[in-house]
């Protein structure tokens, strides 16, 4: 007799290599078989007896089934790499479809091990093949394959790799043995999904901070325009927004440079014809592309950081330090605004070529101990070859993972291992296009012959040319209807906006002056409708203060792209005082309605002042 654990325990091993459209009619058939009771007991008078009942009855079915499954599920890995039949491209696609999917548009694979981690043990020869094989299934897919690196026989095999490889006894395949140098082909992949159109565009935002002088705008400049520094402040020259930023040398305002990668993980060239090719066209010829968000390092500048931090929701930050000045001023203020929004960070230490050796050890000695301070827990990775590159950003997902970089702005030393990182960064999952509508706004706009114009980023759903949302809230805490008339991605006119972008949009007869940062738009569907909030309870943490926080004390508080003055009515702590590292649930009120969620993280500050939380209840 065939049970159901039978089913699932004879193919456990093929499911685990290959994902197969037809799973769910296994599963179907299952059940149906479970449901038939094949022992059933005397049965009634009134009953039928089942004289004919033959158990092949319902085996024959399922041996039928089974075959017609078993040309796909009994094949490994690389008996598909290396016998490229139709079926067998078939079942590549059906896997590269669904890694591309959940990528969101791109994935990193290994060519040379198979999905339990046994070695494929290939010879030149047999990876080739394999190459070939995998190339031809993604372009089927609409896809191109890029050699992010390959590793020969005779090379050194990282410790990290000989731990993450799992053994097996199964005789297709031979474990990996802990040796110092590979015996066999290996290969990382990119595989990413070449745009249809602008609205397909992958898109990362990474906020640059650090201490003033590190290095900030000179990294973007020499990264977005393709040209080393002079050691004088020549690759900063072309971000800078104002003329006291460009006389002083320091960013005020925050700066949005992009970093295009065409299907083929290749930098998109940034000049054209000698000059600086616009936004539209690096966009037009990229399949993904990195947002950076110059931000300011002096300490007057706070404010706009902290703003840069929150509003522009940063996927991943990128942490400045000088070699030469070491961890000093703001660097500690903006990793603990990192840590505080829980988003990950990636260090760069710049000016290596101006350092001295003890120096620059003395600089590393203190950014790891800051790094696995009980504050930070986090596990410093230097990375120093391309392999670390991909083993790295495949694990950056966790936020306890720090990278960590040594580049020269002008001998152009370690900037392609920062290039292909950023390359290869994943596409963050914390977005969903299915959710009605939530649009952020962190800038308006007055344009001619446009007329209002408003910026921020598609926190959930997908808005399309021409929808009616809610916009608000007002002074009163009300919201009004508004038509989205036309939306641009980076300069580019597109259809749609989906989660996870950054867009502006257009608006049909609304006033700027009756709109301001901080402010969002919803889905017109929003039951009830949406109204703003004044009053609203967070569960906090004083990282600082001087004296004690009382009664009606007021701070500056960012939560989103909200960015307005807060003040304390009341907290569950008996003699209503908070100190320096105290916890404690806090009732806050705005001046002005704005609108929060539950659960959504916040920063308070004043002066010298500050505090990180959570909000718990929106009070009203």
């Amino acid at each position: 007799m065939l049970k159901k654990d039978e089913l699932k325990d004879g193919n456990r091993s093929a499911e685990s290599s290959i994902p197969n459209p037809t799973d769910s009619s296994t599963a179907n058939l299952a059940d149906k078989l479970g449901s038939i009771n094949l022992n059933p007991p005397a049965a009634a008078p009134s009953a039928t007896p089942l004289d004919d009942f033959d158990i092949n009855d319902i085996d024959d079915p399922l041996a039928g089934f089974e075959a017609q499954r078993s040309g796909i599920k009994d094949l490994s890995l690389k008996e598909q790499f290396l016998n490229p039949t139709e079926s067998n491209i078939e079942s590549l696609q059906t896997l590269l479809t669904a890694r591309i999917r959940e990528g969101s548009g791109e994935t990193l694979f290994e060519i040379g091990v198979e999905e339990d981690g046994a070695s494929m043990n290939l010879t030149d020869v047999e990876y080739q093949t394999a190459l070939s094989t995998v190339r031809t299934a993604a372009t089927a897919v609409g896809a191109e394959v890029a050699v992010m690196h390959e590793q020969i026989p005779g090379s050194p095999v990282p410790a990290t790799d000989i731990a993450a490889v799992p053994t097996t006894t199964d005789s297709a395949s031979t474990p990996v043995t802990e040796s110092d140098h590979a015996t066999f082909r290996r290969s990382y992949v990119m595989i990413r999904k070449i745009p249809k159109s602008v609205e397909e565009l992958l898109e990362l935002r990474v906020a640059v901070v650090g201490n003033v002088d590190a290095g900030k705008s000179t990294l973007l400049g020499v990264l977005t325009k393709g040209v080393l520094d002079d050691g004088r402040g020549k690759a900063r020259v072309n971000l800078f927004r104002h003329k006291h930023e460009i006389d002083s040398g320091r960013t005020s305002s925050v700066g949005m440079e992009i970093l295009g990668f065409d299907a083929k993980s290749q930098p998109v060239p940034t000049m054209s014809h000698g000059r600086n090719a616009p936004w539209d066209e690096i966009c037009g010829k990229a399949a993904k592309v990195l947002s950076f968000i110059d931000l300011a390092g002096h300490e007057r500048y706070l404010k706009t950081t902290v703003f840069g931090m929150t509003g522009c929701a940063p996927d991943f930050v990128m942490l400045m330090i000088g070699s030469n000045a070491g961890i000093v001023g703001m660097t500690k203020e903006h990793l603990g605004l990192s840590l505080a929004l829980g988003v990950p960070v990636l260090v760069v230490i710049t000016k290596i070529d101006m350092c001295p050796p003890n120096v620059l050890e003395s600089t590393v000695k203190q950014l790891t101990k800051i790094l696995k301070s009980a504050g930070c827990r986090k596990i410093p990775m230097f990375v120093k070859t391309h392999e670390d590159v991909v083993v790295t950003a495949g694990n950056f997902v966790s936020e306890r993972i720090c990278p960590i970089f040594q580049v020269s702005n002008v001998t152009g030393e370690g900037l392609d291992l920062l290039k292909n990182f950023l390359n290869v960064l994943p596409i963050s999952q914390k977005y969903n296009k299915d959710e009605p509508v939530e649009y952020q706004i962190t800038d308006t706009f007055s344009v001619p012959f446009v007329g209002t114009v408003v910026s921020g980023v598609v926190m959930n759903g997908i808005v399309h040319a021409g929808d009616q949302l809610y916009l608000g809230p007002d002074g009163n805490g009300a919201f009004q209807m508004v038509t989205v008339k036309s939306i641009q991605r980076k300069r580019l006119n597109v259809p749609l906006a989906c989660a996870g972008q950054s867009a502006s949009f257009g608006l049909k007869k609304v006033r700027r002056s009756t709109i301001r940062k901080g402010m969002v738009m919803l889905d017109k569907e929003t039951t009830p409708p949406p109204r703003g909030c004044r009053e609203f309870e967070a569960e906090i943490l004083v990282l600082y203060h001087s004296t004690t926080i009382g009664h009606k004390y007021q701070a500056m508080l960012h939560c989103g792209a909200v960015r307005q003055t807060a003040r304390v009515l009341a907290m569950d702590k008996p003699d209503q005082i908070l100190r320096t590292g105290d916890r404690a649930t806090v009732r806050f009120q705005f001046l002005q309605p704005a609108y929060l969620k539950v659960g959504a993280r916040l920063i308070f500050r004043e002066g010298r002042t500050k505090g990180i939380g959570k909000v718990s209840k929106i009070v009203a």
